[in-house]
């Protein structure tokens, strides 16, 4: 089952929440995983899979969502419950198609809406040393770096970033498809 949400900043994009399984999700798991494997080698489409897939459900605290144009995913994420008063972001992806247009913005912009609403009010996400762009994002749409920035990221690994955001009531509707 998935729910439609129209979001507020866009008449274009639909975002919809699906379960991991919905065919809609193949480009991004796809394209993550090539990403990684380009990155840091074989052995990384195991970041993709290093999560039960039910932990990105609202049952278990999480949300997957994909941004919709014209009915084709163009980019997406999801978080899953990293503590009690804490979401996780996972899986952003935009797809290689529609770079440089803002969508990965958007998309963090919704995990944060959505986290918000459900009652989290901090959220921590980590990304690779080898993946500047998403480095960039977050320090662009206001994640604190919990690592020294002036060091090289291949001596730090994983560079976590944290973000404290108000817990708001969600007026949005949604409907099922």
């Amino acid at each position: 089952m998935s729910s439609v949400v129209q979001a507020p900043y866009s008449a274009d994009l639909t975002v919809i929440h699906v379960p991991v399984s919905d065919p809609r999700v193949r480009p991004l798991l796809r394209e993550l995983g090539h990403e990684y494997s380009t990155r840091y080698g074989k052995d990384a489409h195991a970041e993709i899979s290093r999560y039960p897939d039910k932990e990105f459900t609202p049952a278990h605290g999480g949300v997957l969502l994909l941004l919709l144009e014209h009915g084709e995913p163009v980019a997406g994420g999801a978080f899953r419950r990293y503590d009690e008063t804490t979401a996780e972001l996972k899986r952003i992806w935009t797809h290689s198609a529609h770079r440089r247009r803002g969508l990965a913005r958007r998309v963090i912009a919704e995990l944060e809406r959505e986290a918000s609403a459900r009652g989290y009010r901090r959220i921590y996400l980590t990304t690779g040393p080898r993946q500047p762009e998403a480095r960039g994002l977050y320090l662009a749409t206001g994640y604190t770096p919990l690592f020294d920035t002036e060091a090289d990221p291949e001596t730090i690994g994983p560079l976590p970033f944290e973000k404290h955001i108000p817990v708001t009531t969600y007026t949005g509707k949604a409907t099922d498809l």
